[in-house]
């Protein structure tokens, strides 16, 4: 075990992370009785410039008046290149609210664009007297973030989670993306010919590569990766296949646009109740061993390491927060 200690970030659900455009407001109930664990509003793209000054003062409004519940709230900001960033954070931190948990910067290229708005928020919480922290979602979605990733995961104490955004990151690469989220047919490998001179074509994951570094990036610095969105809402099975590739990789969850996708997500990112049992099993183990003067801690007549007694607390950690 390496001499530097990692500290995680707070502990949080991140299964599903349902986009919400601000513009829309008749959307907002909705979205307060879904499933998510994380409703994210959007500011950015999906707004167009002059309905981003309604869009910021519906969230104000939602934020005050509508129960979340223990959901988290995210908004996802303008990107620093625009004029359009610095009104966000001046309008929503300054309003008299402190329900919003998280900001999701976009289009995050290095270190600097973390430590700006860090800046940034750290001077109006100390102007306003705010006594909530925000944590920052960081959106991994151009050629420069993904290739500084590691820089960009370690830039605040307030860092919580690294996203996947594949819309944009192909376009930044020149990548050919048929369907945002998903798989290109041209992205395959043929086998051998058989006896009969036929061929077989398997599809490959197009986006493995940034999907795992983006898992290897999160985790070296203790924060949550969560892969972005698959906007196809009319193939559910494409969503989950999408969101069960990220899963095996390391992500805790994903975008969703819909309450069917919500529910998908939350299903595939949540552990079963077999793995809680046995995680629970380890734990006591654990705590026995400890009683009776250390030892080899052992369960079923196999020996149970370290790394799995952490795997083991982490995953009964997330269950009780599911209510597991």
């Amino acid at each position: 075990m390496s001499f530097s200690i990692t500290t995680p970030a707070p502990a949080r659900l991140n299964r599903s992370q349902l986009f919400v455009l601000a513009n829309k407001p008749a959307t907002f109930a909705d979205a307060a009785r879904s499933s998510a664990d994380v409703v994210m509003f959007e500011i950015e793209d999906g707004v167009p410039p002059g309905e981003k000054p309604a869009a910021r003062q519906n969230l104000i409004a939602a934020l005050k008046d509508i129960d979340w519940s223990r959901k988290s709230i995210s908004v996802r900001i303008n990107g620093l290149d625009t004029p359009h960033m610095y009104r966000d954070l001046v309008d929503l931190l300054e309003a008299s609210t402190e329900r919003l948990d998280l900001i999701m910067i976009p289009k995050v290229g290095n270190s600097a664009d973390i430590y700006a708005v860090d800046m940034l928020v750290t001077q109006i919480e100390v102007a306003m007297q705010r006594t909530k922290r925000l944590g920052f979602q960081l959106m991994i979605e151009t050629a420069q973030g993904l290739a500084n990733i590691d820089e960009i995961a370690i830039a605040s104490p307030r860092n919580d989670s690294l996203h996947l955004g594949q819309n944009d990151l192909a376009a930044s690469l020149g990548a050919r993306m048929t369907k945002v989220g998903g798989a290109n047919p041209d992205y395959h490998v043929l086998t051998d010919a058989n006896a009969d001179g036929r061929r077989q074509q398997h599809w490959g994951d197009m986006w493995h590569y940034a999907t795992a570094r983006l898992v290897t990036a999160a985790r070296a610095a203790g924060l949550r990766p969560v892969d972005g969105p698959f906007l196809d809402t009319s193939d559910p099975t494409g969503f989950r296949a999408a969101a069960t590739r990220s899963a095996v990789l390391g992500c805790e969850g994903k975008w969703a646009t819909t309450e069917e996708l919500v529910s998908i997500a939350n299903e595939v990112f949540s552990p079963s109740r077999n793995a809680v049992a046995q995680a629970r099993r380890i734990l006591s183990a654990a705590s026995e061993a400890e009683r009776s003067g250390g030892g080899v801690v052992t369960l079923d007549g196999k020996p149970i390491y370290m790394p799995q007694i952490k795997q083991a607390r982490t995953l009964v950690e997330q269950a009780t927060m599911m209510g597991m």
